[in-house]
């Protein structure tokens, strides 16, 4: 009868362990593909089109993301990153050479992006809470010292 109680008491911890770490493995709401809306976005210099994709594999996120400028040039970039602050390099961007990010909650991110060492811009990532929409408030100082914001809002395509 011993036995008996403690198989049943070790299988009731399991699934309760099973769920707890279930629950806190919740998927980043970032993870997939967004496409850019024009209509809905504010910048000086607003993309034609933009389409980003996330994904994540081993506790970090990879971000790739291919943007035509408002002059039609086209560029890809890409980098993988952890929520842990620390500096990642980027490939593919004219204007940052590495990215650190930190989970301020469930749905929201802000990192910094740097380019030479120095710090030149920082972004806010915010997915609503139906995961129907992404934003980016991004603030960046030019060589001039000044600096502006843009408002990026994407739709999730899938």
């Amino acid at each position: 009868m011993k036995s008996v109680l403690g198989a049943l008491a070790l299988g009731v911890l399991l699934v309760s362990s099973s769920a707890l770490l279930a629950r806190g493995a919740a998927p980043d709401p970032a993870v997939g593909t967004w496409k850019l809306n024009t209509a809905k976005s504010t910048s000086a210099t607003l993309p034609r089109s933009e389409t980003r994709t996330y994904t994540a594999k081993g506790g970090a996120l990879t971000l790739s993301y291919t943007r035509v400028s408002a002059d039609g040039k086209e560029i890809s970039v890409q980098t993988t990153y952890k929520y842990d602050g620390k500096d990642y390099p980027i490939t593919g961007s004219p204007d940052y050479d590495t990215l650190s990010v930190k989970r301020v909650d469930s749905h929201t991110a802000e990192s910094t992006q740097k380019l030479a060492g120095k710090v030149v811009g920082s972004t806010t990532r915010t997915v609503s809470k139906d995961g129907k929409t992404l934003t980016l408030v991004t603030k960046t100082t030019n060589t001039s010292g000044e600096t502006t914001t843009a408002t990026l809002v994407y739709d999730r395509q899938q």
